[in-house]
């Protein structure tokens, strides 16, 4: 392929990224969107529920696929190996807008924090969940995560190859400060109805699940190195790990008492 092509391609799909991720969080918190999690035409709420666990699993669903190193093998086969990251976050971005789009509101309350002071307390969290996810990002290789990377190095002429695994800020404290940012966002809500709270149980399912099939692969991929990371780290808490017990010596007593 073109090397120009191949890079504003890439350009394009991480403009479509930008734009679902920024719209996602003015989703979520019903800031200065046209469409939120709380505004449209209320539907049943059978099919509401139906419909919007659909969304959620087909994002799910595509990640959960799209990621694995299987099906990348057989995908590159396709779809050139420089573009592969940037279709991949090209489509995720799709679904999101896809979301966004055909979310059904269910508007009934579930909590309401009243006090003003509190619920700006509420909101500063909220924007420090969208502010870490934002920051991690950029600690792994923000433009290698989202498929720039790949496309530039393609376009000088360069074998890409995959950033060094470092310890570095967050990633000393937690292993997915990314994902522990989005889990905030979805959860520090102000007034939380019962879509906000469908799409934040799903979402945050489908986080937990996604974890365990992404360090699969790590381990896969970095080995030993990241066994020992997962085994001293905290996942998403930054609650230090009590240190393994040293195993029992053996002794001899029973045997000197027989």
């Amino acid at each position: 392929m073109s090397r120009w092509i191949v890079f504003l391609y890439g350009i394009a799909c991480y403009a479509v990224f930008f734009v679902s991720f920024v719209y996602l969080f003015g989703f979520m918190g019903n800031l200065g969107v046209p469409k939120s999690i709380d505004t449209g035409e209320e539907g049943p709420i059978g099919m509401s529920i139906l419909i919007n666990l659909l969304l959620i699993a087909s994002f799910a669903i595509q990640h959960t696929v799209m990621a694995r190193p299987a099906f990348k093998a057989w995908w590159t086969r396709i779809v050139p190996k420089p573009v592969e990251r940037s279709t991949f976050v090209l489509v995720a971005s799709l679904i999101l807008l896809t979301i966004v789009w055909l979310w059904r509101p269910m508007t009934a309350v579930v909590w309401d924090i009243e006090q003003a002071a509190l619920r700006m307390i509420v909101t500063a969290v909220f924007f420090a969940g969208a502010a870490l996810v934002f920051y991690s990002s950029f600690i792994i290789d923000h433009f290698d995560l989202f498929g720039l990377r790949q496309v530039y190095r393609y376009w000088q002429g360069r074998e890409y190859s995959h950033p060094t695994f470092q310890r570095r800020s967050v990633y000393k404290h937690i292993r997915h400060p990314l994902m522990a940012g989005f889990l905030v966002a979805l959860w520090a809500a102000p007034t939380m109805t019962q879509g906000h709270l469908l799409f934040s149980a799903a979402m945050t399912a489908y986080i937990l699940m996604g974890i365990r099939f992404e360090e699969r692969d790590l381990i896969r991929h970095l080995g030993s190195e990241y066994a020992r990371y997962r085994e001293q780290t905290p996942m998403l808490l930054p609650i230090p790990k009590r240190p393994a017990e040293p195993a029992a010596k053996p002794t001899t007593r029973g045997a000197a008492d027989s």
